[in-house]
Formats: C-alpha cells, structure tokens, sequence
C-alpha cells in the first residue's frame, strides 16, 4: 500500500510525509504519529497544525480522525502545546 491509501492521508500530507524522509505506511506506523509530526515540522512545514496530527494517528489507526477516543486526543493536543512551548 502507498501513503495515499491510508485515512486522512490527501496529497499533501503524503508529500510532508516523503519529505521527512517517511516513504511507506509501515514506516509511519514504526515511527509513529508524534514522531512523524515531528519531523514534518522539522523539514516540511513548520507551521503543520493539530490536525494534521490527529490524522497521523488515525491513519496509524485506520481510522477517520474523527473517530479518536477523547482520551487520544487530548494527549495528541498536550504533546502538540509541548511541541510549540506553551
């Protein structure tokens, strides 16, 4: 399977995902939605938002990022704020 195929990954976040030097759902998956995050913000766009995160770890998931439990997604938004020094 490609990046393309995964939920919540369009164009873009696949080419952020390339470009970080993540080429494959399996590499994604490895590294993991905050980890990848990570790196996006580092060599792709520094200015990628919270959703953005969030539908990294639904497609870890396989699942819409809507779908997070509230639990999920309130830790994704505290490592988010960490992530931008608030």
């Amino acid at each position: 399977t490609e990046l393309i195929d995964m939920p919540n990954v369009g164009p873009v976040l696949a080419s952020n995902l390339r470009n970080a030097g993540i080429d494959s759902p399996e590499e994604l998956i490895r590294i993991g939605s905050r980890k990848a995050f990570a790196r996006i913000r580092q060599t792709a766009d520094p200015g990628a938002c919270l959703h953005m995160l969030y539908g990294l770890e639904g497609a870890i998931q396989g699942i819409a990022d809507s779908l997070l439990t509230t639990e999920c997604r309130a830790e994704l938004k505290s490592f988010f704020r960490e992530l931008d020094g608030r």
